[in-house]
């Protein structure tokens, strides 16, 4: 708990979330590209996240609790800092920042809703989904994951349009948070900074597009 009291402390503490985050999201992304594998590798894939059972609710709210920390202290860093900052400073260091880096509060948050509305759309089926596509099973008796999938992206053009715009979120949060919590644990320095940077946008993307 005193690492919570320091400004290093909860700059440390919301790197490492960060990092569990994008482990998370790395893994979340490998899986959800067997829909490329067609219907019966993302429905396999979907079969076997099921059969975790218990285990599956432990990582969930692992998650849940990770990636509220994480929010917590983004923002309240960044009230902190700007609290302390002179408007003049302030200015002088928006100039030699990224957008991605001004717009991290911004894209978080954007973030927050979009994973809200992805649970609600393709865990909970309550939103974005055809009528009836929720209840579809394959020849395996498996529910067909790949066809609510399909089916809510050609029927709903909205859909569509939510998703890219929390891609686009996500590319600008990623791409600096990437770079950031390398920078906080002290694996950076200015001849390695050009080539973190590059990476992290390169993963970011990555992500993104994937």
């Amino acid at each position: 708990m005193s690492m919570l009291k320091s400004s290093v402390g909860r700059k440390v503490i919301m790197a490492v979330t960060g990092l569990i985050l994008l482990l998370f999201i790395t893994g979340h992304v490998l899986g959800n590209l067997s829909i490329y594998g067609g219907a019966d590798a993302i429905n396999s894939y979907a079969v076997h996240l099921r059969d975790l059972g218990p285990l599956l609710w432990v990582v969930r709210l692992v998650m849940l609790v990770v990636f509220v920390v994480h929010i917590w202290l983004g923002i309240s860093l960044t009230l902190e800092n700007r609290s302390a900052r002179p408007v003049a400073y302030t200015q002088k260091v928006n100039q030699k920042t990224s957008f991605a880096a001004e717009t991290m509060i911004i894209s978080g948050l954007v973030i927050l809703v979009f994973v809200v509305y992805h649970l609600l759309n393709f865990t909970w089926h309550a939103v974005g989904v055809p009528a009836g596509t929720d209840q579809l099973v394959d020849a395996a008796g498996r529910f067909d994951v790949y066809t609510m999938v399909v089916t809510s992206f050609k029927q709903m053009k909205l859909n569509v349009l939510l998703y890219i715009v929390g891609m686009v979120f996500l590319f600008l949060h990623v791409s600096h948070g990437f770079q950031s919590w390398i920078q906080t644990l002290g694996w950076n320095n200015t001849r390695t900074l050009p080539g973190f940077t590059k990476l992290s946008k390169l993963y970011a993307f990555v992500v993104a597009l994937a």
